[in-house]
């Protein structure tokens, strides 16, 4: 069976402490003032001193119907072979048609390279090597996950079954299938 990388976000577990972003900006060389990955509130509950702020990481959905792939004209935005949407700067001419279709805003155009830029899941750095993304090594919360879903011994999978009922994907009424989960048990 095909692999089937997923994200899964614990959402009560996220203290927004940006360890992800960073971890992100390093790893992959994102240039200054640009991000593959946010962690932005969703907004502050309960009165003081009963006060809960709650976090939810944004990134690329890793859409198994992405929109961008089907509308870029230089084939730049494509599926690898363990089917995760990667941009090849090489091919890519810049023309924000990807940027446009992302109906999750997570593309860029790099402002060093010129080209779409986006979260790969770190495929080329650590996952083809059979290493976690840096976001999932550095969360301080224990709130990010990383695997293949369709291995039922991984501990993403283990973890969508666990959840399965609190399990929710963004935008799902798009239709693009996105491969980033959020588990939102817990988040009151």
């Amino acid at each position: 069976m095909a692999k089937h990388y997923a994200m899964i976000v614990q959402v009560a577990k996220c203290i927004g402490c940006q360890a992800c972003t960073v971890a992100c900006k390093f790893q992959n060389n994102v240039p200054e003032g640009q991000y593959r990955t946010k962690t932005p509130s969703l907004g502050i509950k309960g009165l003081y001193p009963k006060v809960k702020m709650t976090f939810e990481k944004e990134a690329c959905q890793m859409c198994q119907d992405a929109p961008c792939v089907a509308v870029c004209p230089t084939k730049a935005s494509h599926y690898n072979e363990d089917n995760l949407v990667l941009v090849d700067s090489d091919k890519c001419v810049g023309c924000k048609y990807c940027m446009t279709a992302c109906p999750y805003e997570a593309r860029f155009i790099n402002k060093e390279t010129g080209a779409a830029d986006k979260c790969t899941f770190c495929y080329e750095t650590r996952v083809s090597k059979g290493q976690k993304p840096a976001c999932v090594l550095t969360c301080v919360g224990g709130a990010l996950f990383f695997g293949d879903i369709n291995d039922p011994a991984s501990d993403a999978a283990k973890l969508l079954a666990k959840f399965k009922s609190s399990v929710q994907v963004r935008k799902p009424e798009l239709g693009t299938k996105p491969s980033v989960y959020y588990i939102y048990e817990g988040v009151k």
